[in-house]
């Protein structure tokens, strides 16, 4: 299938550009590179510099390409940032991805996977967190998700658009030959926050609030490998054949780590000691996130391959101390 991967040259997106190559996919890759790296995409694939907003850009990639299914990963990302400029938030998040639809219906593609997030549920009243479990995003980023999932619903309803959308946990790690992985300008991930101050790049890491209702009063995360990640969209490809389908999907591995296991895994996996620094809490951190991602499983057959936390931060090591200036060097 030729598949447009919007954000492609990310680290989530250029992740999948890969899978779906080992898959037997034709990928190509649309991206502004206001975030993304040109090298995180081989030569191999066909690249279009453009923005996801441009709707005559955007049709002529869909027609030259003979596109099928869009992937959407050209998300803005940052809590904070979105609390304090949320319009940027909603213009990148929803007003751009509904011109892109508006576009993809024009051209009659009528298949479309959507890079989601777990902040849409906000703070969760149960845990592990399910797929109908309320949503009430806690900050305009989560909201421009929701936001964007309702319009796909109204869409799928109104024109026949076939989507899964999934709610990522907290994505990690790195390809396993080490030649793509992480790197964020500024990096606000926990686990390449860790390893960058292990290699010296950062005094030190912060621990935010030390006293939560948790084994070692720090919270705990769901980490996930952006390679698993991405194979569960390749998996939903063969379910989005019947026009209107309207999937949703948590992905994440059902077991919580705490900010203190990952720095003390990035420790055993480099050999070097962690400087860290403890603060209080930052308002908005529940002290517990974790996944059910057991629909996901059984519906789509999506398996985990990288379930421990080792294993990921390895994956992450190796293309760090391989590239420490990342896309950059």
């Amino acid at each position: 299938m030729n598949v447009l991967v919007i954000g492609g040259a990310g680290y989530i997106g250029s992740h999948c550009v890969r899978q779906l190559s080992a898959a037997g996919h034709r990928a190509v890759v649309l991206d502004n590179l206001v975030f993304g790296h040109r090298a995180a995409v081989g030569a191999e694939v066909p690249f279009y510099q453009g923005d996801l907003g441009d709707a005559v850009f955007v049709g002529q990639v869909l027609e030259a390409e003979k596109i099928e299914l869009v992937m959407h990963f050209a998300a803005f990302a940052f809590v904070g940032e979105s609390v304090e400029n949320p319009l940027k938030y909603y213009e990148n998040n929803l007003a751009k991805p509904i011109t892109l639809l508006k576009t993809m219906v024009t051209h009659g593609v009528g298949k479309f996977v959507l890079s989601s997030t777990c902040a849409t549920y906000g703070v969760p009243a149960e845990l592990p967190i399910v797929e109908d479990m309320p949503q009430n995003p806690i900050n305009p980023y989560g909201q421009s998700k929701l936001d964007l999932e309702n319009v796909l619903r109204a869409t799928a309803v109104a024109h026949g658009l076939s989507f899964a959308s999934f709610r990522y946990f907290n994505a990690a790690g790195a390809a396993q030959d080490g030649s793509i992985g992480e790197d964020h300008d500024p990096e606000t991930h926990l686990i390449p926050l860790v390893i960058q101050a292990a290699m010296g790049q950062r005094k030190s890491t912060s621990i935010f609030g030390t006293d939560y209702p948790t084994p070692d009063g720090t919270c705990l995360r769901d980490y996930v490998h952006v390679d698993d990640l991405s194979r569960a969209h390749i998996a939903a490809i063969p379910h989005l054949e019947k026009p209107g389908q309207q999937l949703f999907y948590n992905l994440g591995t059902g077991k919580p780590q705490s900010v203190r296991e990952v720095i003390d895994t990035v420790e055993k996996v480099s050999g070097l000691k962690v400087p860290v620094q403890e603060g209080p809490r930052r308002p908005g951190d529940p002290p517990s996130l974790y996944a059910d991602s057991s629909k996901a499983q059984n519906e789509l057959d999506w398996k985990i391959h990288h379930l421990d936390l080792e294993t990921i931060i390895a994956t992450a090591w190796n293309w760090h101390k391989t590239h420490p200036e990342g896309f950059r060097e």
